[in-house]
């Protein structure tokens, strides 16, 4: 079923871009917040085509410098049942030891087919990829050692609710692993930017929230975070990556 409000016309392109567009929405407060996550809700179950083509080239220049750092970092020593909610199109897939036995989620058809592709060319046989959204995990409680999330809580549609679920099927010594855009809070200029220029980069860039505070969310949720670190070299788009353990 297409979600479009009352007096919009239809989706010219139906299935592909969410529409009316995010930026076009001009609603008042809870009625925007019920809009945005009813839609939000719906694209992730017919996904993201156009922004999971482009995704592998977009992502290049970062994946290259900063995310090969911390990707080995977050990853390169992790052993025994490790899942990885929003796998994306599998850039971590090489960074993963032969002694991690890992699962893979995506809720996105097209990113997943794309990380399907991945996996078959470099050949790992110690992940499994499953279709599921971080809100909705089908797994047990307390059965993974390690859980994984990277640049994935920025698009969420409940990321309360996704750090919940993290923190319910992780068992109690086990570690959650993050690498995630957060609001720039140094800035009061580049803050207020990242509110202004949301709802755009949102539509944009597959329902990315760049102005969440999301190291808040991970203590709010019941996490204790371990080690933290904060980059800001660009000031619109700052992360944080690190670990943390149930509290």
């Amino acid at each position: 079923m297409e979600y479009r409000l009352a007096g919009t016309k239809p989706n010219p392109w139906p299935g592909r871009l969410p529409w009316p567009p995010a930026f076009l929405l001009h609603l008042g407060g809870s009625a925007r917040e019920r809009s945005q996550k009813a839609m939000s809700e719906q694209t992730v179950e017919r996904g993201h085509r156009c922004f999971a083509a482009a995704w592998n080239w977009i992502s290049i220049p970062g994946e290259r410098s900063l995310g090969k750092r911390i990707r080995r970092r977050l990853l390169g020593d992790l052993e025994g049942r490790v899942l990885e909610i929003g796998i994306g199109t599998g850039h971590s897939f090489t960074y993963y030891p032969a002694s991690a036995d890992v699962v893979a989620t995506e809720p996105d058809p097209h990113m997943l087919k794309r990380a399907q592709q991945r996996l078959a060319e470099i050949g790992k046989t110690n992940i499994e990829l499953r279709q599921a959204p971080a809100e909705r995990l089908p797994f047990d409680d307390a059965s993974f050692d390690h859980v994984v999330s990277t640049l994935v809580l920025c698009t969420v549609a409940d990321q309360a609710r996704a750090l919940a679920e993290a923190l319910r099927v992780l068992k109690p010594g086990g570690t959650f692993r993050f690498w995630e855009h957060i609001r720039n809070d140094r800035s009061g200029f580049w803050g207020r930017s990242q509110d202004v220029i949301r709802p755009v980069w949102s539509w944009l860039g597959g329902g990315c929230q760049l102005n969440r505070r999301t190291k808040d969310a991970i203590e709010a949720a019941g996490f204790r975070i371990e080690w933290l670190e904060e980059d800001t070299r660009f000031p619109l788009n700052p992360v944080i990556y690190g670990v943390a353990r149930p509290g």
